[in-house]
């Protein structure tokens, strides 16, 4: 990204894959569409680095003109009241951003991403505070907060919207469909788990769901990997009993209209590309989790240490 977000290791930075990751998720897509997923991907991953490297470097209270910059556009779209530590290039970036994803969203889609982000930030809040000395957060609390701090919640909603999924309030709002959306969020945050391992437990990180499992069960991590994994799985069955459902969930709600009807289907075929291309992104992809330095649990080559000023 030309926007002064990383540092000069631009092809480590590439290495992610965001623009793979953007294609594998969003079939049927328009690509101006696909890039503009990909362009906020890399945004989104900046984001995720820059907020790792306040809290390890003491420095997470300069976190919060940021965060309070993003909402606030979010909520009145105005940027010249933003305070001087506001202004920096991870706010600029957003701004030009979600201009541009807002004007392409239908009024269902765009309200849910004006209320997805700031979950998202308060999710890294929470995963701020989980990682205070000697605090290890309950598995259930974390389970919660994964499903904000992963980051997938804005970017679904961009991809519903570049398919013309628009589900009305009275199917979105069904238990069974917010259901559906869980269980999808739950395999690919708990996926990404195992594979950003290394990492997290290298400069103890305890927002793993394998390192908490291993911590409270007092298991090695290799069984509590298998853990992971085997909740993964009952996960994907709860999502393809969820689908099987659905269309007799549609029944009882009264919807007789073809068209939400094939939208809710819509939906289930967009989720199951989510957890197939994510999981097949980490595989194939993406150069991240292979890094040495990510590994090792030190800051990636790309990191601004500057970017996020001094409040």
């Amino acid at each position: 990204m030309s926007r002064g977000l990383i540092d000069e290791a631009t092809e480590q930075f590439a290495g992610i894959g965001f623009g793979h990751l953007a294609g594998r998720v969003s079939l049927g897509a328009s690509y101006e569409d696909i890039v503009l997923l990909s362009q906020w991907m890399a945004w989104s991953f900046v984001l995720d680095d820059q907020h790792d490297l306040l809290i390890r470097s003491g420095r997470v209270d300069t976190w919060r003109p940021v965060a309070d910059a993003i909402t606030g556009y979010l909520e009145h779209g105005r940027t010249d009241r933003l305070p001087r530590a506001a202004r920096n290039p991870l706010v600029d970036a957003f701004v030009e951003l979600c201009d541009r994803i807002l004007a392409g969203m239908p009024p269902g889609a765009r309200e849910r991403y004006r209320a997805h982000v700031p979950q998202m930030l308060r999710s890294l809040d929470q995963e701020a505070d989980n990682r205070r000395p000697g605090y290890r957060p309950p598995v259930a609390d974390y389970v919660l907060t994964r499903r904000h701090s992963s980051q997938l919640l804005p970017m679904m909603d961009m991809v519903e919207a570049s398919l013309g999924i628009d589900l009305p309030p009275l199917v979105h709002d069904s238990p069974e469909v917010q259901e559906l959306g869980w269980s999808a969020i739950d395999v690919i945050s708990w996926g990404n788990d195992v594979f950003s391992l290394p990492k997290e437990y290298s400069c103890g990180d305890t927002n793993n769901l394998a390192v908490l499992l291993a911590s409270w069960q007092d298991w090695p991590l290799p069984r509590a990997v298998r853990a992971v994994e085997a909740r993964i799985e009952a996960r994907v069955e709860d999502f393809l009993a969820t689908a099987r459902k659905l269309p007799s969930v549609l029944d009882g709600l009264g919807v007789t209209d073809t068209a939400v009807r094939t939208a809710a289907e819509r939906r289930v075929r967009a989720y199951e590309d989510w957890m197939i291309g994510s999981d097949l992104w980490q595989r194939y992809d993406c150069t991240r989790y292979r890094d040495e330095r990510f590994a090792a649990g030190l800051e990636a080559a790309y990191t601004r240490p500057d970017l996020v000023p001094v409040a």
